[in-house]
Parts: structure tokens; C-alpha cells; sequence
């Protein structure tokens, strides 16, 4: 009697499928870790490149989540000009309902961490900072190139925050509630005269930003004001001397804008 030859039988669909569970797990696994532990360096790349390099993080530590870096100013990706933050700035960032919630501190000029709502959307992100107080030295403007590295200024910067929110939809910046930065007994190397005075810059938003500058005391007065269109920003103002200091304030009054008589025309954008 002949023999039927047979072949082995296959696997069946139920004996693979661990295998297949064991490759699903082990890349979810894998794409969590990455996620879960992505180096800081990756959040400074994205806010040198969202910054065009004025703003950078250096010598990061620690994950996108939680990590500390020194924070620099640039005059941007072609400049020399730099000024490092005293001591470094930490950050936790964690998801929520609405986003990504991160507190953020600079020990060095932060009394409490700054609360910091984060939102991506389709075409932009809207950034939502809570009300908050803090201090700068003025020194850090060096940093951002001309005319500040000429004009090098000493002083504190004193930033109040109200409701602030900024969105970036499809370019166009829009801004929500408002700041003043006060730049409080400011010198100079190019004037004897210290301080120069004191200032404020108040940041407005609303259907139009505007920004508006204005002297609380000094030497060297200043007014102007500005508005953002798109994503840039129109400045017009004017510097003078107070009455009998002209002659001492004549060096600085010439690098810091155009002369129109005896005041300084000052323009951006």
C-alpha cells in the first residue's frame, strides 16, 4: 500500500499573533521612550530656530520635560554679539486638556516661577502667560547687537505681565492682554551723566497691538510709539535732552538716531 505524503501544517493566524503583538509592543514601547526622554537640546533648537538665534539655550541638561540651560541673548545667527543670563533657567513642561503647561524659572531674577500655557494648532500656537513680576539686569540687551552694544546700558528691567496671550495663526501675530517693561535708573558708557533716567514701555493688545514708550524721570527724554503689522513691528519716536543738558548728552543723542534740530528721530521697521 503506498504512502500519502503530506506537508507540515502552517501556522495558524492565533500562533502568530504574539509575534506581532511582541513587534506592536516593542515599538510603542520604543516611541514612548523617545518621547518620554527627549533630550533638552531639542527644545533649544526650537526656540533658536523660532527665534532666528537671538534667543538660545545653551549647555542644555535634562529631557524637554524637565531640564535647566544658561539662557543667551544674540544680535541673531550672524552677529558676535552675545550676553549669557547670571546662572542658569530651569523649566517642567507636562500635557494637559488645553495643551502643554510649563513653569519656568530664572532663579536670578525670578522671585516664583512663571506659569506658561502652550497651545499648538493647525498653522501656528498661542502662548498664555500668567501674571507675573520680574527682574532683568538691562545689561542683557548688549546682547541683541546695534545699538545696544554701543550704547551698553546698566539698569534693571522690571517686566509686569497682564493676562498676556500671544497666537501666531497662518503669520500673523496676535496679541491679547498686556506688559510693562520698566527700565528703571538706566547709565551709560557714552554720557557723565548716571543715570539717564527712567523709562517705561507699555505692550497693549487687542483688534490692534500697540506698544508706547514714555520718560518716568531723567536727563534723557524719550516718547514714541508703535504698532505691529503681520509679524512685524512699526516704531516712531523721539529723543531729547532736558533743558540744560544738551552738551552732555549730545555723543549719545547722535549714535542712538537721526537728528531733526535738537532731537533724535528714533524708527523701526
Amino acid at each position: 500500500m503506498a504512502l500519502q505524503r503530506t506537508s507540515p501544517p502552517l501556522p495558524s493566524s492565533g500562533a502568530r499573533a504574539p509575534w506581532r503583538w511582541a513587534v506592536l509592543g516593542a515599538c510603542t514601547g520604543g516611541l514612548a521612550a523617545l518621547v518620554l526622554f527627549a533630550p533638552a537640546h531639542w527644545l533649544a533648537q526650537g526656540l533658536a530656530w523660532a527665534s532666528q538665534g537671538q534667543l538660545q539655550l545653551r549647555e542644555p541638561r535634562g529631557t524637554v520635560w524637565n531640564g535647566s540651560a544658561q539662557w543667551v541673548f544674540t544680535g541673531g545667527q550672524a552677529s558676535r554679539d552675545q550676553m549669557a543670563l547670571p546662572g542658569r533657567v530651569d523649566w517642567a513642561l507636562r500635557p494637559g486638556l488645553r495643551g502643554l503647561n510649563m513653569r519656568w524659572n530664572a532663579s536670578c531674577c525670578m522671585a516664583t516661577p512663571m506659569p506658561i500655557r502652550i497651545q499648538p494648532h493647525w498653522g501656528g500656537a498661542s502662548i498664555e502667560l500668567a501674571t507675573h513680576e520680574s527682574r532683568w539686569p538691562a545689561s542683557l540687551l548688549v546682547g541683541l547687537g546695534t545699538p545696544w552694544n554701543t550704547i551698553q546700558p546698566q539698569g534693571q528691567l522690571l517686566l509686569k505681565t497682564r493676562g498676556l496671550s500671544l497666537a501666531l495663526n497662518a503669520g500673523r501675530l496676535q496679541v491679547q492682554g498686556g506688559a510693562d517693561l520698566d527700565v528703571m535708573a538706566v547709565t551709560s558708557r557714552l554720557s557723565t551723566i548716571q543715570p539717564l533716567g527712567s523709562y517705561r514701555l507699555q505692550l497693549q493688545g487687542g483688534d490692534s497691538t500697540g506698544l508706547q514708550l514714555s520718560t518716568l524721570d531723567g536727563a534723557l527724554q524719550l516718547k514714541g510709539q508703535g504698532q505691529w503689522v503681520g509679524q512685524r513691528l512699526r516704531f516712531q519716536g523721539e529723543a531729547w535732552a532736558a533743558e540744560g543738558r544738551e552738551a552732555a548728552l549730545a555723543n549719545l543723542l547722535t549714535m542712538i538716531g537721526q537728528r531733526s534740530g535738537s532731537r533724535v528721530l528714533l524708527s523701526v521697521g
